[in-house]
Protein backbone atom coordinates (compact mmCIF):
# COMPACT_ATOMS: atom_id res chain seq x y z
CA UNK A 1 0.00 0.00 0.00
CA UNK A 2 1.29 3.54 -1.04
CA UNK A 3 1.11 6.18 2.00
CA UNK A 4 1.65 9.94 0.49
CA UNK A 5 2.89 12.09 3.27
CA UNK A 6 3.50 15.80 3.98
CA UNK A 7 5.26 17.42 7.20
CA UNK A 8 3.19 19.59 9.30
CA UNK A 9 4.26 21.22 12.40
CA UNK A 10 7.60 18.90 12.30
CA UNK A 11 5.31 15.86 12.04
CA UNK A 12 4.26 13.53 9.17
CA UNK A 13 0.44 13.43 8.30
CA UNK A 14 0.21 9.94 6.75
CA UNK A 15 -2.55 9.40 4.37
CA UNK A 16 -3.43 6.38 2.77
CA UNK A 17 -4.83 5.26 -0.19
CA UNK A 18 -8.64 4.41 1.18
CA UNK A 19 -11.33 6.43 0.59
CA UNK A 20 -15.05 6.58 2.08
CA UNK A 21 -17.20 7.05 -0.28
CA UNK A 22 -18.13 10.34 0.56
CA UNK A 23 -17.95 12.73 -2.57
CA UNK A 24 -16.40 16.22 -1.81
CA UNK A 25 -16.36 17.61 -5.16
CA UNK A 26 -17.64 18.17 -8.37
CA UNK A 27 -14.68 18.26 -11.00
CA UNK A 28 -15.38 18.70 -14.72
CA UNK A 29 -12.88 17.68 -17.45
CA UNK A 30 -11.21 20.40 -19.40
CA UNK A 31 -9.27 18.71 -21.87
CA UNK A 32 -8.56 15.29 -23.01
CA UNK A 33 -5.25 14.25 -24.38
CA UNK A 34 -3.86 10.64 -25.76
CA UNK A 35 -0.64 9.30 -25.48
CA UNK A 36 -0.38 5.86 -26.57
CA UNK A 37 -2.62 3.79 -24.86
CA UNK A 38 -3.09 6.32 -22.64
CA UNK A 39 -5.54 9.47 -21.68
CA UNK A 40 -4.48 12.31 -19.74
CA UNK A 41 -7.08 14.48 -18.05
CA UNK A 42 -7.61 18.51 -17.10
CA UNK A 43 -9.73 18.43 -14.40
CA UNK A 44 -11.18 21.77 -13.05
CA UNK A 45 -12.46 21.38 -9.56
CA UNK A 46 -12.83 23.47 -6.25
CA UNK A 47 -10.30 20.92 -4.78
CA UNK A 48 -7.92 21.34 -7.27
CA UNK A 49 -6.07 24.08 -5.90
CA UNK A 50 -5.53 22.15 -2.72
CA UNK A 51 -3.94 19.35 -4.13
CA UNK A 52 -0.50 18.47 -4.80
CA UNK A 53 1.48 16.24 -6.98
CA UNK A 54 1.96 12.52 -6.32
CA UNK A 55 -1.11 12.64 -3.86
CA UNK A 56 -3.89 10.01 -4.58
CA UNK A 57 -7.55 11.41 -5.73
CA UNK A 58 -10.73 9.22 -6.60
CA UNK A 59 -12.05 10.35 -9.80
CA UNK A 60 -15.78 8.33 -10.69
CA UNK A 61 -14.43 5.51 -7.70
CA UNK A 62 -10.97 5.18 -10.07
CA UNK A 63 -7.87 6.58 -7.93
CA UNK A 64 -5.76 8.37 -10.15
CA UNK A 65 -1.90 10.43 -8.95
CA UNK A 66 -2.15 14.13 -9.31
CA UNK A 67 0.64 14.71 -11.59
CA UNK A 68 0.26 18.85 -12.47
CA UNK A 69 -1.53 21.49 -10.48
CA UNK A 70 -2.10 24.84 -12.32
CA UNK A 71 -4.44 27.88 -12.81
CA UNK A 72 -6.95 25.89 -10.46
CA UNK A 73 -6.85 22.55 -12.70
CA UNK A 74 -5.28 19.57 -12.11
CA UNK A 75 -3.73 16.47 -14.29
CA UNK A 76 -4.59 12.94 -14.03
CA UNK A 77 -3.51 9.80 -16.53
CA UNK A 78 -5.55 6.89 -16.92
CA UNK A 79 -3.35 3.63 -18.01
CA UNK A 80 -5.22 1.27 -20.61
CA UNK A 81 -5.73 -1.09 -17.94
CA UNK A 82 -7.57 1.32 -16.26
CA UNK A 83 -9.44 2.84 -19.13
CA UNK A 84 -10.30 -1.00 -19.87
CA UNK A 85 -12.08 -1.66 -16.79
CA UNK A 86 -13.96 1.74 -15.55
CA UNK A 87 -15.79 4.03 -17.92
CA UNK A 88 -12.70 6.83 -17.90
CA UNK A 89 -12.93 6.18 -21.35
CA UNK A 90 -16.14 7.21 -22.03
CA UNK A 91 -15.46 10.91 -20.51
CA UNK A 92 -15.77 13.98 -22.93
CA UNK A 93 -14.94 17.33 -22.38
CA UNK A 94 -17.31 19.08 -19.88
CA UNK A 95 -18.38 15.90 -18.16
CA UNK A 96 -18.73 16.39 -14.18
CA UNK A 97 -17.29 13.71 -12.08
CA UNK A 98 -17.07 12.85 -8.38
CA UNK A 99 -14.16 13.65 -6.24
CA UNK A 100 -12.70 12.52 -2.87
CA UNK A 101 -9.13 13.00 -1.85
CA UNK A 102 -8.15 10.47 0.14
CA UNK A 103 -8.76 9.56 4.03
CA UNK A 104 -6.61 10.56 6.73
CA UNK A 105 -5.96 8.31 9.54
CA UNK A 106 -7.28 10.80 11.91
CA UNK A 107 -10.41 10.90 9.71
CA UNK A 108 -13.90 9.19 10.32
CA UNK A 109 -15.07 6.72 8.11
CA UNK A 110 -18.69 7.78 7.06
CA UNK A 111 -18.91 5.78 4.05
CA UNK A 112 -17.32 2.25 3.91
CA UNK A 113 -13.56 0.86 2.99
CA UNK A 114 -12.84 2.07 -0.59
CA UNK A 115 -9.87 1.30 -1.99
CA UNK A 116 -10.08 3.39 -5.52
CA UNK A 117 -9.99 0.19 -7.54
CA UNK A 118 -12.54 -0.37 -9.67
CA UNK A 119 -13.90 -3.93 -10.22
CA UNK A 120 -16.46 -3.32 -13.53
CA UNK A 121 -18.62 -1.39 -14.90
CA UNK A 122 -22.72 -1.22 -14.16
CA UNK A 123 -25.16 -0.52 -17.11
CA UNK A 124 -28.48 2.17 -15.39
CA UNK A 125 -31.82 0.14 -16.46
CA UNK A 126 -34.02 2.54 -15.37
CA UNK A 127 -35.06 6.01 -12.94
CA UNK A 128 -37.50 5.98 -10.72
CA UNK A 129 -38.24 10.16 -8.80
CA UNK A 130 -39.93 9.27 -5.81
CA UNK A 131 -41.49 11.50 -3.16
CA UNK A 132 -38.56 12.68 -1.64
CA UNK A 133 -35.92 10.25 -3.08
CA UNK A 134 -35.01 9.06 -6.09
CA UNK A 135 -34.06 5.21 -7.02
CA UNK A 136 -31.60 3.60 -9.12
CA UNK A 137 -31.54 0.28 -11.00
CA UNK A 138 -28.30 -1.09 -12.41
CA UNK A 139 -27.24 -4.43 -14.38
CA UNK A 140 -23.34 -5.85 -13.84
CA UNK A 141 -21.97 -8.55 -15.40
CA UNK A 142 -22.81 -11.95 -13.20
CA UNK A 143 -19.42 -13.04 -12.53
CA UNK A 144 -19.64 -10.62 -9.74
CA UNK A 145 -23.02 -12.08 -7.84
CA UNK A 146 -21.67 -13.36 -5.06
CA UNK A 147 -20.02 -10.41 -3.89
CA UNK A 148 -23.29 -8.64 -4.01
CA UNK A 149 -25.50 -8.67 -1.26
CA UNK A 150 -29.18 -7.19 0.16
CA UNK A 151 -28.36 -4.27 2.30
CA UNK A 152 -24.33 -4.20 1.51
CA UNK A 153 -22.17 -1.58 0.47
CA UNK A 154 -20.91 -0.25 -2.69
CA UNK A 155 -18.91 2.11 -4.13
CA UNK A 156 -20.80 3.81 -7.62
CA UNK A 157 -18.46 6.03 -9.17
CA UNK A 158 -16.99 6.96 -6.12
CA UNK A 159 -20.32 6.83 -3.42
CA UNK A 160 -20.74 4.84 -0.93
CA UNK A 161 -23.72 3.15 -1.35
CA UNK A 162 -26.55 0.91 0.03
CA UNK A 163 -27.60 -1.47 -2.32
CA UNK A 164 -31.19 -3.77 -2.32
CA UNK A 165 -33.87 -5.47 -4.53
CA UNK A 166 -31.12 -7.77 -5.55
CA UNK A 167 -30.83 -10.59 -8.29
CA UNK A 168 -28.21 -12.36 -10.04
CA UNK A 169 -27.26 -9.93 -12.12
CA UNK A 170 -28.77 -6.56 -11.14
CA UNK A 171 -29.41 -4.28 -8.18
CA UNK A 172 -30.89 -1.13 -6.82
CA UNK A 173 -29.93 2.02 -4.80
CA UNK A 174 -32.08 4.28 -3.27
CA UNK A 175 -30.33 8.68 -3.47
CA UNK A 176 -31.64 10.84 -1.00
CA UNK A 177 -31.65 14.49 -2.02
CA UNK A 178 -28.53 15.45 -0.51
CA UNK A 179 -26.21 12.98 -2.17
CA UNK A 180 -28.26 13.81 -5.66
CA UNK A 181 -27.81 17.51 -5.52
CA UNK A 182 -24.19 17.28 -4.22
CA UNK A 183 -22.82 14.81 -6.42
CA UNK A 184 -22.67 13.49 -10.38
CA UNK A 185 -25.42 10.97 -9.86
CA UNK A 186 -27.98 13.39 -10.70
CA UNK A 187 -26.65 13.42 -14.24
CA UNK A 188 -26.41 9.69 -14.63
CA UNK A 189 -29.48 8.46 -16.98
CA UNK A 190 -30.57 5.13 -18.40
CA UNK A 191 -27.92 3.51 -21.00
CA UNK A 192 -25.24 4.68 -19.18
CA UNK A 193 -22.02 2.96 -17.50
CA UNK A 194 -21.08 3.22 -13.88
CA UNK A 195 -17.87 1.94 -12.12
CA UNK A 196 -18.33 -0.40 -9.63
CA UNK A 197 -16.19 -1.20 -6.90
CA UNK A 198 -17.06 -4.16 -4.26
CA UNK A 199 -16.69 -4.19 -0.59
CA UNK A 200 -12.95 -5.07 0.17
CA UNK A 201 -14.27 -6.89 2.98
CA UNK A 202 -16.77 -9.20 0.71
CA UNK A 203 -13.83 -10.00 -1.41
CA UNK A 204 -11.78 -11.06 1.00
CA UNK A 205 -13.89 -13.56 2.36
CA UNK A 206 -14.85 -14.67 -1.19
CA UNK A 207 -11.51 -15.36 -1.89
CA UNK A 208 -10.97 -17.25 1.43
CA UNK A 209 -13.65 -19.58 0.35
CA UNK A 210 -12.49 -20.30 -2.97
CA UNK A 211 -8.88 -21.21 -1.49
CA UNK A 212 -11.06 -23.56 1.33
CA UNK A 213 -12.23 -25.82 -1.65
Amino acid sequence: MHYPGKILAGKREIRTTMFTGIIESLGSIESIGINGTNKTFWVRSPLSPELRVDQSVSHQGACLTVEEVRDGRHRVTAIEETLRKTNLGDWKTGDLINLERCLAMNGRLDGHIVQGHVDTVANCLDIKELDGSWEFRFEFPGKFAHLVIEKGSISLNGISLTIFHVKKRQFSIAVIPYTYDNTQIKHIVPGDRVNLEFDMIGKYVARQRELDR
